[in-house]
């Protein structure tokens, strides 16, 4: 293996090389990993980027950087595909198309109670309950739980608001729900809707068709005509779903994949049909170096989204791929059932697909122009803060608190792409006179940036205060006590009558404040983060105020420790169900006394 200070000589290193399937990892001089990929056949894959002038210019600039390379050898093609996937997702290479996805997918969620509830769920799965999905986005799975609820009127209730009910609640009234908590309907009735509902989850929407016809002729038979007319809109709205199959060409589980391709950025649009019903669709914007062609990155994406997602028996493609054979075995081998990729050539799944191209081509064009108006609102504000460069990562502070009462400080983040979620931060505010703000920014901002100094974050190009002249004043003295250098600090005052579009910047060392244009692409930047900063505070204050309220009232009572308090919010599942409950229901939680339940109650009443 060549050292990081020598050239690398290929050529004694390709004469040792197996021939076997495996995977390679190029890596430059300071050790950072440049490039995963896999081979059928390692020697003379890695052969050819030597051997000849591959006349990409990525692969050129890479290839003048390799100072050394390593091999993993596998047993197959397939096993060598899915280790190139998984080292891609978790090493991210430089040169490498790689697809981020930070989300868990949601699922339609059936809970194993004796009246199973029927919810959206993200995240970790309960052992015992059913899970339908993965749906594309958060709104398929929203709109498949009002079609089941209008059909089958499963209860969407957490259990401890079940367990509590003396008469049914709204979704009863409006026909959402059949009111199991109060006995409105018997354990077996609910338990044939249920099973009709897994059936229509299931994609077995014919077969439930049929069952309910066959029922409402039964019914209409032993002259129970209100059964039977309740069956008659079940079939109608039944046939409402349905009707999306049209568009999906007769196939009951398959996924569209169309790539819409750019020099700056790609979209890559997924659409689901499960069960002959078009879900719907989600966009993704892989990261990838220039150069890089409509089939590798079709190919680089696919590999990784089925890492974590099983595929459906078909996946239609916007482009052909060289390894579709190659991917096919690898993704088959992984969902235990044949999987085929191909690209339609005529027919509805045609249709679909191009529904997806043109899908995929529109989402890039808006990412595109958000894109662009982001670079130009940065660079306006580089000309009015008289900066150096555009800047690059935009803070935000702003306080919420009622009356003074459990401040909270917000610190949001923007970037070149907009706003930066994940590095969305709250403070707590501590220990300073209620209601008095220019402590409260002093704090958070002080707070923010002893973690930056500790190497805990970068710092921002343009800190931005939601304040007047005192809160500007408050954040440079805490700026200044944690030593950080060259930082612009600017303050948003509001105008005279609070109307966006008057707004002041206060900048130190300017007598008077900046006003913009109302058309001005910086004040509309600066409107935005300043928006987004006061709607995470408020979000976070109320929060923690709620929360405190819960708590005290319960506080007061005395006997009622921690870990009852605890067990009281697990089996009531809030506040006004504790103040509803009656002694015997308080008595029956774990660690609650009788004596102790006469005293809550007491206490509520």
């Amino acid at each position: 293996m060549a050292q990081a200070d020598t050239p690398f000589d290929h050529r004694a290193f390709l004469s040792q090389l197996s021939t076997r399937p495996g995977v390679y990892r190029m890596y430059g001089a300071g050790g950072e990993l440049l490039y995963v990929g896999k081979a059928r056949n390692l020697r003379k894959r890695v052969s050819s980027y030597f051997l000849r002038d591959s006349g990409n210019p990525r692969i050129e600039r890479m290839v003048a950087q390799i100072h050394r390379i390593e091999v993993t050898l596998t047993h197959t093609e397939d096993e060598a595909l899915l280790l190139e996937a998984a080292l891609i997702k978790e090493f991210k290479p430089r040169y490498n198309v790689y697809y981020r996805d930070d989300k868990s997918y949601p699922y339609v969620r059936l809970t194993a109670h004796r009246y199973p509830r029927i919810a959206y769920h993200r995240g970790a799965r309960v052992p015992g309950e059913q899970y339908f999905g993965p749906f594309p986005s958060a709104s398929a799975v929203r709109e498949t739980l009002a079609t089941l609820q209008k059909l089958f009127r499963l209860r969407p209730c957490r259990d401890s608001f079940f367990a509590h009910r003396d008469r049914p609640c709204l979704q009863y009234q409006i026909k959402r729900c059949s009111a199991p908590c109060v006995g409105r309907i018997s354990e077996e009735e609910y338990a044939q809707d249920v099973r009709k509902a897994v059936r229509l989850l299931e994609g077995r929407a014919d077969e439930l068709a049929r069952e309910l016809t066959d029922e409402m002729e039964r019914a209409a038979e032993r002259l129970d005509f209100e059964l039977a007319a309740r069956l008659r809109d079940q079939i109608a709205a039944l046939k409402r779903v349905r009707q999306n199959e049209a568009m999906t060409g007769g196939a009951e589980d398959l996924d569209v994949i169309a790539v819409a391709p750019h020099a700056a950025m790609s979209c890559v649009v997924v659409l689901s049909v499960r069960g002959g019903v078009n879900l719907g669709h989600s966009s993704h914007f892989p990261s990838h170096p220039l150069d890089t062609s409509p089939e590798e990155l079709l190919e680089s994406f696919i590999s990784q989204h089925y890492l974590a997602q099983t595929p459906p028996p078909e996946i239609l493609l916007s482009h052909a791929l060289g390894d579709a054979g190659l991917l096919e075995e690898a993704l088959s081998q992984r969902a235990k059932r044949r999987i085929r990729l191909r690209r339609p050539l005529r027919g509805l799944k045609l249709r679909l697909l191009d529904m997806a191209q043109q899908t995929a081509h529109q989402a890039l064009s808006t990412r595109l122009l958000e894109t662009a108006s982001m670079d130009e609102r940065l660079l306006e504000l580089q000309r009015v803060l008289d900066l150096d460069r555009p800047p690059q990562r935009l803070e935000c502070f702003d306080i919420s608190h009622t009356q003074g009462e459990r401040a909270v400080a917000s610190c949001v983040v923007f970037d070149a792409n907009g706003p930066l979620k994940a590095a969305y931060r709250k403070f707590n505010i501590e220990g300073i006179t209620p209601g008095d703000d220019y402590a409260a920014i002093h704090q958070a901002v002080s707070r923010r940036f002893a973690k930056a100094k500790a190497g805990q974050g970068p710092l921002p190009d343009v800190l931005l205060i939601d304040g007047g002249q005192g809160q500007l004043e408050a954040a440079l003295a805490a700026v200044d006590e944690h030593g950080i250098m060259d930082l612009r600090v600017v303050a948003i005052a509001k105008g005279p009558t609070r109307k966006p579009g008057l707004e002041a910047l206060i900048v130190p060392e300017q007598e008077q404040p900046l006003r913009l244009p109302a058309d001005s692409p910086a004040l509309h930047l600066i409107q935005h983060i300043r928006d987004e900063a006061h709607r995470f505070a408020v979000a976070g204050h109320r929060a923690r105020r709620d929360k405190a309220r819960l708590g005290s009232a319960l506080d007061e009572i005395e006997g009622l420790g921690p870990a009852r308090r605890r067990a009281l919010l697990r089996a009531f599942g809030g506040l006004a169900q504790i103040r509803r409950a009656s002694i015997d229901e308080l008595a029956q939680v774990q660690g609650v006394s009788r004596t102790l339940a006469e005293r809550i109650y007491a206490h509520f009443h």
